[in-house]
């Protein structure tokens, strides 16, 4: 007969209840619900996936056309047309022609050469005088750009390439610098007299563009540069001889009221900007007083009584003394 393990006790009875009471089970966890597969997203077998395994093929991405720039039409031809017509003008030729002011030097050229004429100079010295005069204004329409480059700015002043920036202010100095050199040996090659009274003519009206122009004193400048013409052309000769004699007094006088009117003439367009600018000269004044359109209005009578005074008196008394 065997005996019991000696390790082995027996159980009492409440530990045997307690044992064979089976506990109650926890609920079970609840399978995880498969993700839905769209069209997008399905199971494709592939050479790489693991047994059991499966690949997801990417949803194809979805980008929505880029339109097509529009193709730019072809310009017309008049665009073409004011295209090169405007980078003609922008040429740097032409530009220094604007700055010249070529209406004013081609008016006083023609009546330069029109007193000489009635001065009975030859031909050939006509064309001189034409040249010196017209290279004369140039210098004189530079300069005056080229000072007034900031007030033109300013007031937005149309025709002006230096103040709208088409044109270099280098560009009109070298250009100046070179129409003084032009100038020196043209008026001398009218005589020595003649070519210094046109110098000293242009270089005053240099300085008038500078200092006593926005003053009372305004049409001093103007007034003595003109009355100097009668002496340019009155010892004009050829070939830098003297071959005149001086002017008579009513000529210079007459000259020199010729430029008074002159002055005020050119000064009705800027009348505005000047009494922005606090100009206190004559023009001003007398368009403040009367008007700018009866301003020129007058103006151009008194213009056209001191013409008429001179063909009268080269007609009576001639230009030289």
């Amino acid at each position: 007969m065997a005996r019991p393990t000696p390790w082995r006790r027996r159980r009492s009875s409440g530990e045997q209840h307690e044992t064979s009471t089976p506990a109650p089970a926890s609920p079970p966890a609840p399978a995880p619900t498969p993700a839905p597969t769209s069209a997008a997203s399905r199971d494709v077998p592939g050479p790489g996936a693991r047994a059991g395994g499966t690949l997801t093929a990417a949803a194809p991405a979805t980008t929505s056309p880029t339109p097509a720039s529009p193709t730019p039409a072809p310009p017309s031809d008049a665009t073409a047309r004011r295209g090169a017509l405007t980078r003609l003008r922008d040429l740097t030729p032409l530009l220094l022609l604007r700055a010249a002011h070529p209406r004013q030097a081609v008016l006083t050229a023609a009546l330069m050469v029109l007193a000489s004429a009635l001065a009975d100079r030859p031909t050939r010295e006509l064309g001189l005088v034409l040249a010196t005069v017209l290279v004369g204004q140039a210098v004189l329409g530079w300069h005056n750009d080229l000072v007034d480059r900031g007030r033109d700015a300013a007031h937005a002043a149309k025709g002006k390439p230096l103040a709208d920036g088409r044109l270099e202010p280098g560009t009109a100095w070298f250009a100046l610098a070179c129409g003084v050199l032009l100038l020196v040996p043209l008026s001398v090659s009218h005589g020595v007299t003649a070519g210094s009274a046109y110098l000293v003519s242009v270089a005053l009206g240099l300085v008038g563009n500078v200092v006593l122009r926005s003053g009372v004193l305004s049409f001093v400048p103007w007034a003595a540069a003109f009355a100097l013409y009668p002496v340019f052309l009155s010892y004009g000769g050829w070939n830098g001889e003297d071959a005149g004699s001086a002017p008579t007094v009513v000529m210079v006088v007459l000259a020199a009221l010729l430029g008074v009117g002159v002055h005020v003439l050119r000064a009705v367009w800027g009348l505005v900007a000047d009494n922005e600018d606090g100009w206190t000269y004559l023009p001003l004044r007398l368009g403040l007083r009367l008007g700018a359109a009866r301003l020129l209005l007058l103006v151009g009578l008194y213009l056209a009584l001191v013409v008429v005074g001179m063909v009268v008196a080269g007609t009576a008394v001639g230009l030289r003394a």
